[in-house]
């Protein structure tokens, strides 16, 4: 069953469902599951370091715009300036958004939501968009991130690179949004109970660039406009230099990552600007894994991996190749040969632990996989958090995550067949209904219901409102 057109519509989306191509089963290597879960570590440390020596960069090249203007060297300091903000965004954007960079869900919010502003995407919609980008990637006219779409046009991707249709696309969108018109590919992709939230970002977003645009008339001055929205335009070509490595002329409609995505390795610098993600195929396979740790996670897989590229450049003559080759022919991919991989096929780990919140309270915290026997995770969703985990005995269960006797996090406990253990004092409770089975605790934890579907884990956080979700 042939879909004919990249565009996201319900009626691709459902051609893509009876192929079988939605929430499919993939291609996973195998990787001992006690690594895994120390690679999927989070560090506010880690995290923070980076995103200061970023956001203190950018600020340093805002001086620099501010006090050049406007001589000759003004042109580098505004260049400089829109790589950090136009381009280097972008990869935070992505990091925070899977909510993987700090292990505080606060500090990736507010570093997303400013990303999403510097970019000009509005945080919901473009959440909603990503999500389905990892559970069906470059899958046609269901995945709305393909970026380079066939038959490729050498005039369109170099044209790409100014991202002044890029921009002038995200800004417009903004306005329509703002103005409460979601477009056909919003309204496919955005929940109804989301969809308000999408209208009250765009007319934020289109607020604060109104301030600047106005900044610039009363000062007769173009600097509030360059360091407050001109800057996604003028650094929107790094985004399209990093971004086409990652899956340009590679196969589509397929269920192996290895074949749809690459890993190109990369100097430190650009390293740095693309916070890792040039590691690519491992961020698809295991997208709960931190930018920091795919190093060390390709280490450990990269032998069930294809070769990666060595550079930069050869990741750009393999892209030009495969171009010229889809120009005459459409339907021509790169050639891969590929290790045997020994782990099985499954669903997709989404990343964030709580991304995705339903009409009815439900959080996907994780694939049904992932938890082991006697397993514990914490789940911070708002103000409030849970902890998720699996009873001796293989049962999923959920409760509310602090110790009814002091404040301490269930999370950190232990499970004791079908009991969860507080690690301070020793308080237990039933993991089924949440009472108090053993001193000093005396009033039980509130319990959630669990499902599983397509492979995921989901909690119904009956009670707890959306705030901060």
């Amino acid at each position: 069953m042939a879909i004919s057109s990249y565009d996201i519509s319900s009626a691709n989306t459902e051609l893509a469902r009876r192929a079988g191509y939605v929430d499919a089963q993939w291609a996973l290597p195998a990787i001992n599951a006690v690594e895994l879960r120390r690679l999927q570590r989070r560090s506010n440390l880690h995290a923070t370091l980076s995103t200061s020596l970023w956001l203190g960069l950018t600020v340093i090249a805002g001086f620099a715009v501010v006090a050049t203007a406007w001589s000759w060297w003004s042109i580098p300091s505004v260049a400089v300036y829109a790589a950090l903000y136009g381009g280097a965004s972008d990869s935070r954007w992505h990091e925070m958004g899977h909510g993987t960079a700090f292990r505080s869900r606060r500090a990736n919010d507010v570093i997303y939501y400013l990303a999403c502003f510097m970019l000009l995407r509005g945080p919901t919609i473009w959440r909603w968009s990503h999500y389905r980008h990892h559970t069906d990637t470059i899958i046609k006219g269901h995945d709305a991130e393909i970026a380079f779409q066939r038959p490729p046009s050498v005039a369109r991707t170099l044209w790409r690179f100014t991202h002044l249709q890029g921009g002038s696309e995200l800004l417009l969108r903004l306005v329509r949004h703002a103005g409460g018109r979601l477009d056909d590919e919003a309204k496919e992709l955005v929940p109804a109970h989301e969809r308000r939230r999408v209208v009250l970002e765009s007319r934020i977003m289109i607020g604060v660039l109104l301030i600047a645009v106005i900044a610039t008339v009363v000062l007769r001055s173009a600097i509030p406009v360059v360091l407050i929205g001109g800057s996604t335009f003028l650094g929107g070509w790094l985004v399209v230099f990093f971004g086409i490595t990652q899956h340009a002329g590679l196969q589509e409609n397929v269920f192996d990552h290895r074949l749809n995505t690459r890993t190109v390795m990369m100097n430190p610098v650009f390293r740095f600007l693309y916070l890792n993600m040039n590691f690519h195929v491992e961020h698809h396979m295991f997208p709960s894994v931190p930018y920091y740790s795919l190093p060390s996670l390709h280490g450990e897989i990269s032998s069930q991996l294809a070769p990666a590229l060595p550079s930069t450049w050869a990741a750009y003559r393999q892209i030009i190749g495969a171009f010229r080759r889809q120009q005459v022919d459409p339907n021509y991919e790169i050639p891969l040969e590929l290790p045997k991989i020994e782990g099985d096929a499954r669903p997709v780990e989404i990343g964030a632990e709580s991304w995705m919140r339903g009409p009815s309270g439900e959080v996907i915290v994780g694939l049904e996989t992932s938890f082991g026997l006697g397993e514990l995770r914490k789940v911070d969703i708002g103000r409030h958090s849970v902890v998720v985990g699996r009873t001796e005995s293989g049962s999923l269960f959920a409760c509310e995550g602090w110790c009814t006797h002091a404040k301490v996090h269930l999370g950190e406990g232990a499970v004791i067949g079908e009991e969860i253990e507080c690690p301070k004092h020793n308080a237990r409770f039933d993991c089924r209904t949440g009472e108090a089975t053993r001193k000093p605790a005396k009033d039980g934890l509130t319990t959630y219901p669990v499902t599983v579907s397509k492979g995921r884990v989901s909690v119904h956080l009956v009670g707890i409102d959306s705030v901060g979700s």
